[in-house]
């Protein structure tokens, strides 16, 4: 059926609209709705979030710095839903090698990689308590619902967004439960959805808003909850780690968090400009955890849930222009992820914060669908640009250095900037993450052992208790634009990477006879990470947004 064809989408009208639920997105619905009240004013606003429920696709270590939260609910440690009841209460660093690691001194490290008054926990515990709020403050949340086309006048401004339709099968027909999608118009619109958001990416493109900044970053993030044994449990412990299981010239690190209820969090991050496409960044965490630095906190442990997202590493240079007609980016839509803190959540608080309190002003003054360019002017000399310009260097040298050599140069220029300097002035990223895999014929392949089924496992069993679901008679959301290129280039010159760098198994390559191989899409399987999206050599496979509601279910990561 053309578009021309479908029934009318029907529409609420609305001062702001955000789209994603996350910390950013529904910090700006909270802010928005405080300076309302304070001002004796109205503003209506509306959250929509693909997950089945807010939290359910959050993924993140987490360790929080409060700042963010403190700023926008003062009151939040004494509430009785309080979402981070544990604050950490021991901080380490490893240097791995292939047997053991070294504990790196604290004195050797930088103070504002300190983790002193942070707090471990999940975030997405964070977003179902910061959803209540905005609740409270009458925001309306419509969960279920993934927003898949921006909305703009005939004049090229965002003037909001239109949900996905429902009930269409693999053939692109209607079933009989079809529900046609619904329009979201607002005065501005703010999109908060994250690392590699799929209508943000649309946004920063149209409106060129990397123009003049460093090609975007990413690592995959991957992580594991565990119940572990009560004598193995230390609450408030933060392990991080750098060096084995990567090479020197591979980026990435590890970190092991202590939470409360004998809870332990287990991850590994792989920066996504790795070089040899046979690495498998999945495969890569598993071997992780059978480092003795690790091994034994997971000895008669139960593993509870498992997931996969991607990160913004960027900062600093990567960030794109802020704002356009009719809208604004926000939190790690945006890029405010600091690398060396391995911290995000605050800054995305901080974002939401900034960009409502300059929305406030545009709606007093009757303004609507022009570009914020206040908030675009302010995020630089803000908390926000504080805690990134400090770090800047750190991603950089990592990847020109490796890790050797990098990190203790970043390292330098850290102290130095706890000075008020920069060794290195600001230094740039280069390629994207995509031009830095090699040929294959360039590279040596990885052998991995296999998974024993107690501490290291396999992806399908990973992906179950994610607990991913897909209507699977439904278009599939993974689109490559040309299946001829994704087998002349992706498997005959990379030896096929997507089925490595996907941590869910939703790639493959399926050997038929003599025949040429059929690439396989296993799209019930996606934890929607983005990683295909950011990682694939020619950027043949574009993430696109699933019926709302589907993906994975995350019960407290």
């Amino acid at each position: 059926m053309s578009a021309a064809e479908l029934p009318e989408r029907e529409g609420m009208d609305y001062d702001v609209v955000v789209v994603g639920a996350g910390p950013a997105g529904l910090a700006t619905a909270i802010r928005l709705k405080q300076q309302a009240a304070e001002r004796g004013e109205e503003i209506s606003v509306v959250v929509v979030e693909k997950g089945s429920e807010v939290g359910a696709h959050i993924l993140s270590g987490a360790v929080v710095d409060p700042i963010g939260l403190d700023t926008l609910l003062p009151g939040w440690r004494e509430d009785e839903a309080c979402p981070l009841p544990q604050q950490v209460t021991d901080d380490h660093f490893f240097l791995l090698g292939p047997a053991g690691g070294t504990k790196l001194p604290h004195f050797m490290m930088p103070p504002l990689l300190s983790n002193h008054g942070n707090y471990v926990g999940s975030l997405g515990n964070v977003s179902r308590f910061l959803a209540a709020k905005a609740e409270e403050l009458e925001v309306e949340i419509y969960p279920g619902f993934a927003a898949n086309e921006v909305l703009y006048d005939d004049k090229g401004a965002v003037i909001g967004i239109a949900t996905g339709d429902m009930g269409v099968n693999r053939s692109g027909e209607q079933k009989p439960e079809y529900t046609r999608g619904m329009e979201l118009r607002g005065r501005y619109t703010v999109f908060a959805e994250g690392a590699r958001g799929q209508l943000s990416k649309q946004i920063i493109a149209k409106y060129n808003l990397s123009e003049g900044r460093e090609p975007q970053k990413f690592g995959i993030g991957l992580k594991e909850l565990w119940k572990v044994k009560p004598e193995k449990h230390k609450p408030g412990l933060v392990q991080h780690s750098f060096g084995w299981p990567l090479d020197a010239k591979t980026g990435g690190g590890a970190f092991l968090y202590h939470m409360e209820d004998e809870q332990v969090m287990v991850g590994f991050v792989v920066h996504l400009n790795y070089q040899n496409p046979y690495l498998s960044p999945f495969d890569e965490f598993q071997r992780l955890k059978t480092h003795p630095v690790f091994r034994d906190t997971f000895e008669g442990a139960k593993r509870i849930s498992y997931g996969a997202r991607a990160i913004t590493e960027g900062g600093w240079q990567s960030v794109p222009k802020l704002s356009f007609p009719g809208g604004v980016l926000v939190g790690c839509a945006a890029g405010f992820v600091n690398v060396p803190r391995i911290k995000g959540s605050h800054n995305a608080v901080l974002s939401g914060i900034l960009a409502a309190d300059h929305l406030v002003e545009a709606l007093a003054a009757g303004r609507a669908q022009d570009e914020l360019s206040s908030y675009e002017d302010a995020w630089r000399s803000s908390a926000i640009g504080d805690d990134l310009k400090k770090v800047r260097n750190m991603k950089p040298l990592w990847s020109k250095f490796g890790t050797y050599v990098g990190i203790p140069l970043g390292g330098l220029d850290l102290w130095a900037n706890t000075l008020g300097f920069s060794l290195f002035g600001t230094m740039k990223h280069g390629k994207p993450d995509y031009a830095c895999l090699k040929p294959a014929a360039e590279c040596k392949p990885i052998p991995y052992p296999k998974p024993d089924g107690v501490l290291t496992f396999d992806k399908l069993s990973s992906v179950f208790i994610s607990n991913t679901n897909h209507e699977e008679d439904q278009p599939v959301h993974l689109q490559v634009a040309d299946m001829e290129l994704q087998k002349t280039s992706e498997h005959d010159v990379y030896a096929g990477p997507s089925n490595r760098y996907c941590p869910a198994g939703v790639y493959e390559w399926v050997e038929e006879g003599e025949g040429a191989p059929r690439f396989q899409i296993n799209a019930q399987n996606c934890v929607h990470c983005k990683t295909c999206d950011i990682k694939d050599p020619n950027q043949n496979i574009t993430w696109t947004a699933p019926e709302g509601g589907g993906g994975p279910n995350y019960p407290n990561m």
